[in-house]
């Protein structure tokens, strides 16, 4: 059998990741390599993601050691991964997906709406901060960076009241002890793709999309190309004010979706159902632009919240 080589980020939840779908592949009978590949994101930890252009920024040097074949395929959080791959790449499959959700984590509070006025809650995210906002305007939102346990370690150390992390992380690493509240999709829309991995392979390596074919997940890829539709729609990438929760409902696809002010003023909500996963991304995009989506990300871009697209790291 084949010897197949995983680049992933150094990261524990990465290194976890990378090792459960090695796991699985090991399964199949093949020979499995792990090369840990440093990316941009990861040396960057003193300024929130959103300022500093997030296109390729954890994905752009596991892309060159593809293209160099140094590697066979990477395994991504697939939220972390750009709604368009630069050319050369396609994605082999989409994992059964963990739970989308964001998880709010405490040592004194039961949940967000149990905060005393003016707590302090940490987060990066301005989806997780805009929706925070718009139901709890009165919270004191600081940014947190780092891998989960440095995020944990600052919480217990007391320097948040309260922090918001994705719920599949902290379930892949069995973090879950300061878990209060998995925060309800209507109240905090998750981020597109969240909970699902990505494995991106080199356009046309035929071999090697064969071999992982068996992971791919037919619900989790309909639902997550719907939410990536809506992303790309928007021209928004992982860190911009903008949620997407796509599920099978009574046979159909319903897709959840928000944009929102980062300071939670103004949140916009679009429900819609259909059959085709990028036609109903592509609708429901259409419609939050139409109704001001358009102005707040606009906004957003124009006092420096976060970088557009165009201007992001990778080219």
């Amino acid at each position: 059998m084949a010897t197949l080589r995983i680049g992933s980020r150094g990261s524990q939840l990465a290194l976890w990741q990378a090792n459960h779908i090695s796991a699985l592949i090991r399964a199949r009978g093949h020979e499995v390599e792990i090369e840990i590949i440093h990316t941009t994101g990861d040396k960057i930890t003193d300024v929130a993601l959103a300022m500093v252009g997030t296109k390729g920024m954890f994905t752009k040097e596991i892309e060159e050691a593809l293209a160099a074949n140094r590697v066979d395929l990477a395994v991504h959080s697939l939220k972390d991964l750009p709604t368009e791959l630069p050319p050369g790449f396609e994605i082999a499959a989409i994992t059964e997906r963990q739970d989308p959700r964001d998880a709010f984590c405490s040592r004194h509070y039961a949940s967000f709406q149990e905060l005393p006025h003016g707590a302090r809650v940490g987060t990066s995210s301005l989806r997780r901060q805009a929706q925070l906002k718009a139901v709890r305007p009165d919270l004191d939102i600081h940014p947190l960076r780092g891998n989960v346990d440095t995020r944990l370690r600052k919480l217990e150390q007391g320097e948040y009241d309260a922090i918001i992390l994705a719920s599949a992380g902290l379930k892949r690493l069995g973090k879950t002890e300061l878990v209060k509240q998995i925060i309800p999709a209507e109240i905090m829309c998750p981020a597109a793709g969240q909970g699902a991995l990505g494995i991106e392979i080199r356009e046309g390596d035929d071999a090697t999309r064969e071999h992982l074919e068996f992971l791919n997940d037919p619900v989790a890829r309909a639902a997550t190309t719907c939410e990536r539709a809506l992303l790309n729609r928007l021209g928004g990438g992982c860190q911009v004010p903008i949620g997407a929760f796509a599920e099978i409902k009574n046979g159909k696809l319903h897709l959840e979706s928000i944009v929102a002010d980062p300071d939670g003023s103004k949140l916009l909500r679009d429900s819609r159902d259909g059959d085709d996963p990028v036609k109903l991304g592509n609708d429901a995009g259409s419609a939050l632009l139409a109704r001001g989506g358009d102005e707040i990300l606009e906004a957003v871009y124009g006092h420096g919240l976060a970088v557009p697209r165009s201007h992001s790291l990778q080219p």
